[in-house]
């Protein structure tokens, strides 16, 4: 019997398991892919928003040269936090169901191998963030091979013709960059301006590309249908609609999470679709089930990020050290 399972080797999972080492709690934590798996699926060059000091978790120092590191740093970082603290954190494992049980949880895996595995966990914290699951377009074509809801790097975009779908960080990211290597860029979005959020530093860059028409821009547009050679593409207001030549799309338009383990254990959902939760401790309705990180925003995901997510491990192991007093 493990005293706490962690689903999910993030930042805001590796901050619990964390706070529970440190605290002298036994436990393990599980992760389809590779520790901190979503960070090293971000775009190469990659820099983040926060400084190193608000991505620290364990008391750790991060130290950088810049300031703001990058994402190669990151992953180094949250490598020697796992290091140090010898976590037990199962890598290339996917927790497939999750059942209460009169005194604990049955979790079943499955490994990377195929091999099936049975945990039982006196409790268990749900970290698996959003990037697992892009917001789909949901139109025919999408599932063409030429549509990504990814963006690594651009060279594979030189000389091609490429649509790039939203209007926040990730969309005006990827046209710059894709433009820079002498890609031919369109931009649609299905509002009239960028997204609240968009880096200050980079919105004169796009917005200087598109008065100078180096990028095209088609605001209050939504893909209608992918093809090979082309998009099509309609006018919101007028229901126009309109074709593209293309050979890439890039579809830049965020993501939720999956709650498919929550639903499992029975836990209970807002009008909001998000889980319900103590805003302190971070338990659901099912009594020793929490959640960690992005996953607690729901489709709102820009309000938690690892600077705050990271907070919420303490918090969680906190509240399991005062039950065991």
């Amino acid at each position: 019997m493990t005293e706490l399972i962690v689903v999910g080797a993030g930042p805001c999972g590796l901050a619990v398991g964390v706070a529970a080492r440190q605290a002298g709690i036994d436990c393990t934590l599980i992760d389809k892919g590779p520790v901190a798996g979503a960070i090293e699926r971000y775009p190469i060059g990659m820099r983040f928003f926060s400084s190193a000091d608000r991505l620290e978790i364990g008391g750790i120092p991060f130290v950088v040269p810049g300031e703001k590191p990058s994402r190669r740093e990151a992953l180094t970082y949250y490598r020697r936090v796992a290091q140090h603290f010898e976590l037990d954190i199962r890598q290339y494992e996917e927790a497939r169901s999750l059942r209460p049980r009169a005194d604990h949880f049955e979790l079943r895996s499955r490994t990377l191998a195929g091999t099936e595995r049975i945990y039982a966990a006196r409790r268990v914290v749900v970290a698996t963030g959003n990037f697992d699951r892009p917001n789909l377009l949901d139109v025919p074509g999408e599932e063409l091979a030429k549509v990504t809801h990814y963006f690594r790097e651009p060279h594979r975009y030189y000389d091609q013709d490429v649509l790039v779908v939203g209007g926040g960080n990730s969309a005006v990211e990827a046209a710059l960059a894709v433009w820079r290597v002498g890609g031919r860029v369109t931009l649609a979005h299905q509002f009239e301006d960028f997204d609240a959020g968009v880096k200050p530093w980079i919105l004169p860059d796009i917005r200087n590309r598109i008065e100078e028409a180096a990028i095209d821009v088609l605001w209050r547009h939504r893909v209608r249908a992918i093809e090979e050679g082309r998009v099509t593409l309609r006018e919101l207001d007028s229901g126009a609609e309109r074709s593209v030549d293309n050979d890439w799309v890039l579809a830049m338009t965020g993501y939720h999470p999956d709650y498919a383990l929550l639903t499992d254990a029975g836990a209970e959902f807002g009008s909001d679709g998000t889980p319900r939760f103590d805003p302190q401790t971070y338990e659901t309705s099912v009594p020793g089930l929490f959640i960690a990180g992005v996953i607690i925003a729901g489709a709102v995901s820009g309000s938690v990020f690892i600077e705050n997510g990271r907070e919420h491990g303490p918090a969680i192991v906190e509240h399991l050290e005062t039950l065991s007093r």
